[in-house]
């Protein structure tokens, strides 16, 4: 059996108040082709972009109208990869590229177009280099694969986090997942799992049937017909 789980990134959604300066940094800093721009879906007046790392994996960018423009290193920022930021928020991105010879094309391109860059570094199972992006963004790309895991968990760090070793041992190999014959209902918002959203209506949102979100919900005409 094949273990469920995602297998990768589809798109890494990151707020900002200057679309036009992130496609810009993005698309001619990092060569990474525009593929998306348009209204939000069921947000007014919010636009979204999309700009493609590969043909299943993106960044995508949502210039909302109250996205708030005011940067605090270590609350809404880390400011570096290293660095504090509040729980929840990204602390820093890794972008991933082949090899390390494609790392240090990058490193150079990245430099051509006039932005710093820090590294390269080699941290056992990936090599990478850090630079910032617009907005305060704290950004990294790696080559690196395959981590051993045996050599990469710590004994201390275990301790320090409390997890025991019957716990490590349902991190390493998570329980497999056999869908059953009928859907799953939505549970409860009492659960004291995490939330999708902080509104007065809630549980009425998230209790909606399925086909309900589905058919109400779902928009697929391009904003531009093809040809």
């Amino acid at each position: 059996m094949t273990a469920l789980h995602p297998n990768g990134v589809n798109h890494l959604a990151l707020s900002t108040r200057d679309m036009k300066g992130q496609l810009e940094f993005w698309c001619d800093v990092l060569g990474l082709p525009l593929k998306a721009l348009y209204w939000m879906h069921g947000v007014e007046g919010t636009y979204h972009g999309f700009i493609e790392l590969a043909p299943d994996s993106y960044v995508a960018f949502v210039q909302h109208p109250d996205n708030a423009k005011d940067i605090e290193l270590g609350v809404t920022h880390a400011g570096g990869p290293g660095e504090p930021v509040t729980a929840g928020t990204m602390q820093h991105v890794a972008f991933n590229v082949d090899t390390f010879e494609d790392l240090m094309a990058l490193r150079d391109r990245i430099r051509d177009r006039g932005v710093q860059v820090f590294g390269p570094i080699d941290h056992g199972f990936i090599q990478s280099i850090y630079f910032a992006g617009p907005e305060g963004l704290a950004l990294e790309v790696a080559c690196g694969s395959a981590i051993p895991v045996e050599q990469w968990v710590d004994p201390e760090v275990l301790g320090l986090c409390e997890i025991s070793d019957a716990e490590l041992e349902a991190l390493k190999y998570p329980a497999e997942y056999t869908r059953p014959a009928g859907p799953v209902p939505q549970p409860s918002s009492a659960t004291g799992m995490p939330r999708l959203m902080p509104t007065d209506h809630y549980d009425m949102v998230m209790n909606l049937p399925d086909q309900v979100v589905w058919d109400r919900m779902s928009e697929t005409t391009p904003p531009v017909a093809a040809e």
